[in-house]
């Protein structure tokens, strides 16, 4: 009987909602191997400014100093993001006790506002897409408006605040760099140009690889 009705009508409730928290655990393993990926990238590319610090190689330093900056940030807005997942899937278990009294999912506004801004995370965009509709046919959202599905690019990963940048090499060389006046204090070494680019670009690859998504 259970074969034939959803056969007829589709899955029950119960079964949309433990479908709809595998769905949010499985994108929140993702989140977090991409986090431990960018904690590892970052910790290279740290390493790697106190190197060419030492080397008084000051452009290197401080264009791999952005890149510490863009990766703190991203994994600080994918651990939000992970937390708004998790968010999700504890309003769902409340709607499944709510399942149990009415016989049917309930609208909520706190729902539909995470998945919204879940939307916009490039890493997870289609898979909260895909749920939020699914969602809005259950009578738990309310049909989104096509503005509120654009994904603007963050600016705060595009163009960070040079405060940031200098805060982070003052950090790793000891405040021999990024505090004011001093960035020019060390010449960069021409001898090394070519190697310190070939350097530089493999760890912008690597970053921004991990940033993008």
């Amino acid at each position: 009987m259970q074969t034939i009705n959803r056969f007829l009508y589709g899955p029950t409730p119960e079964e949309k909602v433990r479908q709809w928290q595998l769905n949010l655990r499985t994108e929140a393993r993702h989140l977090d191997r991409e986090m431990k990926q960018l904690d590892l990238a970052t910790k290279q590319a740290r390493q790697a400014v106190k190197q060419h610090a030492a080397r008084g190689d000051v452009k290197s330093a401080r264009i791999l100093a952005r890149e510490v900056v863009r990766s703190d940030k991203q994994k600080d807005r994918l651990s939000v993001s992970k937390a708004r997942l998790n968010s999700i899937g504890t309003q769902l278990t409340q709607q499944m006790a709510m399942v149990k009294v009415t016989g049917s999912l309930q609208k909520s506004t706190e729902i539909m506002k995470l998945s919204n801004s879940l939307i916009k995370l490039p890493q997870i965009s289609q898979t909260m897409r895909e749920m939020s509709m699914e969602m809005t046919k259950a009578g738990i959202m309310e049909e989104m408006l096509e503005d509120t599905l654009e994904m603007d690019e963050d600016e705060e990963l595009v163009d960070e605040a040079d405060a940031e940048v200098d805060k982070v090499l003052a950090e790793l060389t000891d405040g021999k760099l990024g505090l004011a006046g001093s960035v020019g204090a060390l010449p960069s070494l021409q001898d090394e140009e070519d190697e310190t680019e070939r350097t530089m670009e493999q760890y912008r690859e690597q970053l921004n690889g991990l940033l993008s998504g």
